[in-house]
């Protein structure tokens, strides 16, 4: 993985320094509150609802041991023992005192940490898949793209200004995992008539109060153009975006408003004007950056087969991805276990990781948009012993995909902009059907929950979205069916009036019960049978009343 050079290294300590100067001057009242927010959004420290929160960026979602160490450290001594780890590839930290927050940076930046750029607006942390430089499904790693981007990005002297928050995701395998089609700029890399490796080039994705799907704006880019063609599009929604309205200033109203083919003709001529002027170091940054992603030396050893205990059969079934190495798998360890806040781990879970990744993961982890854990490269002999060290840790839960693995945002727990509680939700839905035991009969079948508009929880593209709003003081939780976030995205369909926080879950098993009858049988997923059956026969059990009464 990267590692930081002399420039990065200066860089970072230099901002956190001018940081800690701030902090200072806020305290002794030298800068009102409004002077200092802008100051403490570039270095991604939020007010939340009861307190600080601070935001670090994990650069396309990827850990070594000792930065996950760190965290754990920076968490038991600054905040409250845990961290948040999010749908963007970061981790908050929700309870830090203002005094402490120099400090906590300081002490991440000596390990390759930052929170530079994970607020604002700004081009933020790039995304990428979290199976990035492992999957077997992959063309090229696409972490080394996610790097020049964020080096490229990082400061930018034209778009440290934006008219808003601009988000890039990068994905290396035709199967999307990084939600590409929902992000401003989304790349998905693919090869030419010549099998020459490039990428399609996605614009207008976003979630929010106005969810759109991203739209072709090239389907293919030489990698070599790469950066040329982003300040191009960047560049260009920079003059045209909305400065006047923050709520239409995404760059997904500019191409609604004007069209897609608009914005590709002024991103075209704007891209071969400047194209001429990146002919610099470029080609020889990335060579060095992919240098340093070489992947670890695999062991070749005999794979004996995966015996065990029931509960280590299921963990097995649900918890591996296949590797490109047949005698690896690729492990996905669940921050879910049902009843728990999604997307949170102690202090002692990521020390425990860590010293699972250095044994038996070739000192690699990764952080998923799914708020889960990856372990890339597992030799399959060693998974028993990694099994039983996960739970030890209490993060052996076997429900990766499954009912349970719910993607959560804060809510109204943590953040200021919520509008309903998600926490509280999610735990409620996971619990319910642990009890039930229906996970595996049910089998993929994933559930997000936002606790407003914002959508942090990206459920416009669940299988089964819910979205907290406030109806007259009183949470009212909506539902929207068949969404997916993959190379298919999709929007998921309102389904009709919400339900109030003691109705929601009793709705969500009706709905899960009436796609067990309607499945053709139990290889048919609960978004196959959707998308053959539509929106009708779900919404007549989701509101029997209303069948009864359309019926009389």
């Amino acid at each position: 993985m990267y590692s930081y050079n002399d420039f990065d290294t200066a860089f970072v300590a230099d901002r956190v320094a001018r940081f800690r100067d701030q902090v200072a001057r806020r305290i002794d009242g030298s800068l009102t509150e409004d002077e200092f927010r802008p100051l403490r959004l570039m270095n991604g420290l939020y007010l939340q609802l009861h307190a600080y929160m601070l935001r670090v960026a994990i650069p396309y979602g990827t850990l070594n041991p000792a930065q996950m160490r760190r965290l754990a450290d920076v968490a038991e001594r600054w905040d409250r023992g845990y961290g948040h780890f999010t749908t963007r590839q970061n981790i908050q930290f929700n309870w830090p005192r203002l005094v402490d927050v120099p400090d906590m940076l300081e002490a991440l930046a000596e390990v390759g940490l930052h929170a530079i750029q994970t607020s604002g607006n700004t081009i933020r942390n790039v995304t990428a898949d979290h199976f990035a430089g492992a999957a077997a499904d992959e063309i090229a790693d696409p972490r080394p793209v996610a790097e020049l981007i964020r080096q490229w990005s990082t400061d930018h002297p034209e778009f440290q200004f934006l008219p808003r928050k601009f988000k890039i995701a990068v994905t290396g395998s035709p199967h999307d995992r990084a939600v590409t089609r929902a992000h401003d700029i989304g790349l998905r890399m693919v090869r030419d008539a010549d099998g020459a490796p490039g990428f399609e080039v996605v614009v207008g994705g976003g979630l929010g109060r106005t969810p759109m799907i991203g739209q072709v704006l090239r389907a293919f880019l030489p990698q070599a153009q790469l950066l040329p063609y982003l300040e191009a599009v960047v560049g260009t929604w920079n003059l045209l975006g909305r400065r006047d309205n923050k709520y239409k200033a995404r760059i997904k109203i500019t191409v609604h408003e004007l069209g897609i083919d608009t914005i590709r003709e002024m991103v075209e001529a704007e891209f071969l004007d400047i194209l001429p002027h990146f002919s610099g170091p470029e080609p020889q940054i990335l060579a060095q950056i992919e240098h340093s992603f070489r992947g670890p030396i695999l062991c070749d050893r005999p794979v004996p087969p995966l015996e065990g205990s029931p509960a280590f059969r299921a963990w097995v079934e649900t918890n591996l991805t296949a590797h490109r190495d047949p005698a690896h798998a690729i492990v996905t360890v669940s921050l879910k276990k049902p009843g728990a806040v999604p997307g949170d781990a102690t202090a002692a879970q990521m020390r425990a990781l860590a010293d699972i990744a250095e044994r038996w993961g070739h000192g690699e982890l990764r952080v998923s948009h799914e708020q889960n854990i990856i372990l890339p490269h597992v030799h399959r002999a060693d998974l028993p012993a990694l099994w039983q060290a996960l739970r030890t840790a209490d993060l052996a839960s076997a429900n990766v995909g499954l009912v349970s693995d719910i993607i959560a945002c804060p809510g109204m727990d943590f953040c200021g902009l919520a509008t309903a509680r998600s926490i509280p939700i999610a735990q409620e839905i996971a619990s319910h059907f642990e009890e039930l035991k229906l996970e595996h009969e049910i089998g993929p079948l994933k559930i997000k929950i936002s606790g407003c508009i914002n959508a942090c929880g990206h459920h416009h593209v669940g299988h089964i979205g819910i979205l907290g709003l406030d109806r007259a003081g009183v949470e009212n939780y909506q539902i929207t069916l068949g969404g997916d976030h993959t190379e298919d995205a999709t929007l998921g369909d309102k389904t009709g009036p919400g339900f109030g926080a003691d109705q929601i879950v009793p709705a969500i098993e009706r709905i899960v019960l009436a796609y067990l009858d309607l499945r053709h049988d139990a290889s048919e997923t609960f978004l196959q049978t959707y998308r053959r059956l539509g929106l009708a026969p779900f919404k007549a059990a989701l509101y029997p009343d209303q069948e009864q009464a359309d019926a009389a």
